[in-house]
């Protein structure tokens, strides 16, 4: 699974790498044709990372429930995020990450409830959870880099 999180550290720097070539003002706006914009995505990948995870696995997830409200799926920008958010959301990249390796490697994803994604894909313990959440942040950052040409 090494190799899982590695790649997931990779999309992240290339989504924060983004993030901070652009102002908030930037990543606020909905550029046509979207229904949310790239910061809404950024804590999007955040929050469904721990709910596949986390939650899934009946454990207590790492981020406030405010984040989970704001950006799981079936969400959308209700308005601006200020910057101490934005500053937050950035720093939830990489402590999620290496809070669920750590957690990872100490066996704590011991149950898992099987949950069957929108994408059609059955996940049915921690490492198909992990490897999917790769793909769903491979889409979004293909998403982020779609408005970035517009915004």
């Amino acid at each position: 699974m090494s190799k899982s999180f590695e790649l997931l550290k990779a999309t992240r720097t290339n989504v924060l790498k983004v993030v901070n070539n652009h102002t908030l003002e930037e990543l606020n706006i909905i550029p046509p044709g979207f229904n949310n914009n790239i910061v809404w995505n950024l804590g999007h990948i955040i929050a469904t990372q721990q709910l596949l995870t986390y939650k899934m696995a009946g454990l207590p997830m790492t981020i406030h429930d405010d984040y989970i409200n704001k950006y799981r799926k079936g969400t959308k920008p209700e308005g601006n995020v200020n910057e101490t958010e934005f500053v937050a959301l950035k720093e939830l990249l990489f402590s999620t990450i290496e809070k669920t390796e750590e957690d990872f490697k100490a066996s704590l994803f011991s149950e898992y409830k099987s949950y069957e994604t929108s994408y059609g894909f059955n996940l049915t313990d921690i490492e198909s959870a992990i490897e999917f959440n790769n793909a769903h942040e491979a889409m979004h950052f293909g998403n982020i880099l779609s408005m970035k040409k517009l915004i």
